[in-house]
């Protein structure tokens, strides 16, 4: 569909949106806990392998958007759920009533969207019609589109080129266009009240969507680092959450995210290994750039050339370590993870690899045969990222072996993932949730650091 087309529907649509003035409420802090719901997709693959083909094809995809971002086409906590297509989910209340919508937690991007109104049209989405929250402004007194005046609109459109008013007849309300690794999604730019309970936030901007593709939730929530995420809005100091292991599956269990509003100071969570972040390249201002130093397989370092580890500030902000609850699969650019793989195949010397037809099958990199072996009774070598400043991440197993069976024989298959096509554009590696899981990570954006320690997330 052509752009033309599609901000001509967008404009259709919204004369058919009712808009009204926003709330106004005073506020005062303290703390609240949201419930959530999670998510349900359709055609829910039962076969293994086609599961973790899917994930490790979705993560690299997801990686291509993350290393190519401007191409074209006090106190609140929250449950993160997890889900069959990989990602984290949470709820929030949007609208005076409050509406419940639930949202992809995502900190590699930062607008934050919903599917909104009946008309909602999603193509190629792996979720049930029927199961989809939408938002509807007309039920909703603090409702009110931002039109092409106002500065909200020309900020959206200085971080997305195909956003915004630029020669166009937009004088109802402000477009804007949104790309991912999978899919993409449009609609009008809405001002609306983000209800915490006892707290709310007023003229909060989000992304009222009437068109999307290739979709695996019902709405983003951006956590990234630019103005229009929902950390920079709410004025949070840090954010905190903890990854449930990971089944693949929609599960009603659930973790916390925490948000924190007001100064901490410089005080520091207990038991938590800290690494400053890293000053991101201008090309590249949303994203959590960490400096990683080693990355060490059983107790030997692996050999990756420093132009990987640091980005470099120019316009394709190449190398670097960022760190995305949106990505299923760790993403190494193909030099550094052939290292990796080198790495762990002298480390499991008594272990056959498995073919390149098994692995291709599995879509995963690096496998081994452990036919007539329990998962749970093999000595695997451990696998550390060492950052700077001493934290070090020390990965259970599950974090980056996965057990696969392919007709009678047994594999165990690295979770971390690369192909020919990860070029050397972007970060070099992108850190994703299934690495993350079962630990306690702290994004403290007053004192610019990123923190974890290992902790059984599930309840």
């Amino acid at each position: 569909m052509a752009a033309s087309s599609l901000l001509s529907l967008m404009f259709l649509i919204s004369t058919l949106l009712l808009a009204s003035s926003s709330l106004s409420v005073a506020l005062s802090p303290t703390t609240f806990t949201i419930p959530l719901s999670p998510i349900f997709t359709k055609n829910q693959p039962s076969d293994p392998i086609k599961t973790l083909n899917s994930l490790a094809s979705s993560s690299l995809t997801r990686a291509h958007h993350l290393k190519h971002p401007k191409s074209k086409p006090p106190l609140t906590k929250t449950k993160v759920f997890s889900h069959s297509y990989g990602g984290y989910s949470i709820s929030l209340n949007f609208g005076t009533p409050p509406q419940t919508i639930s949202f992809i937690l995502d900190t590699g991007s930062s607008p934050v969207w919903f599917p909104c109104t009946s008309q909602y049209i999603c193509i190629d989405c792996n979720i049930d019609p029927s199961k989809i929250p939408l938002f509807i402004p007309k039920l909703s007194s603090s409702s009110k589109f931002i039109d092409c005046q106002n500065p909200n609109c020309a900020r959206i459109s200085s971080s997305n080129p195909l956003s915004g008013c630029q020669g166009c007849n937009c004088s109802q309300a402000c477009p804007y266009f949104f790309q991912y690794g999978l899919g993409s999604t449009l609609g009008l730019l809405l001002s609306e009240t983000l209800d915490f309970l006892e707290k709310l936030f007023t003229n909060f901007l989000v992304g009222c969507s009437i068109f999307s593709t290739q979709q695996q939730s019902a709405g983003i929530v951006g956590f990234g680092r630019t103005p229009e995420s929902l950390p920079s809005q709410l004025g949070l100091s840090k954010f905190s959450y903890c990854l449930i292991s990971q089944r693949f599956d929609d599960t009603s269990e659930s973790s916390d995210l925490v948000l924190y509003r007001g100064s901490s100071s410089d005080a520091r969570t207990p038991g938590l290994g800290y690494t400053a972040f890293r000053k991101n390249p201008s090309f590249i201002p949303e994203y959590y750039y960490v400096d990683l130093l080693k990355v060490i397989v059983g107790s030997k370092s692996v050999n990756i050339p420093y132009k990987y580890l640091v980005p470099e500030n120019n316009t394709n902000g190449n190398g670097g370590t960022i760190v995305d609850s949106g990505t299923t699969l760790t993403i190494m650019e193909k030099p550094i993870f052939d290292a990796v793989a080198t790495a762990f195949e002298a480390e499991m010397v008594n272990f056959t690899r498995a073919s390149a037809y098994v692995e291709a099958l599995i879509g995963l990199n690096l496998c081994f045969n452990i036919t007539g072996l329990k998962f749970e009774k093999i000595i695997f070598p451990e696998l550390t990222f060492e950052f700077k400043g001493g934290a070090k991440l020390e990965l259970p197993v599950v974090n980056y072996f996965v057990p696969v069976d392919v007709g009678n024989s047994s594999f165990v298959c690295l979770t971390l993932v690369t192909d020919s096509t990860v070029d050397s554009v972007g970060p070099a590696i992108i850190l994703g949730n299934t690495q993350q899981q079962n630990f306690y990570v702290e994004f403290d954006l007053e004192n610019d650091r990123f923190g974890f320690r290992k902790q059984n997330c599930n309840k």
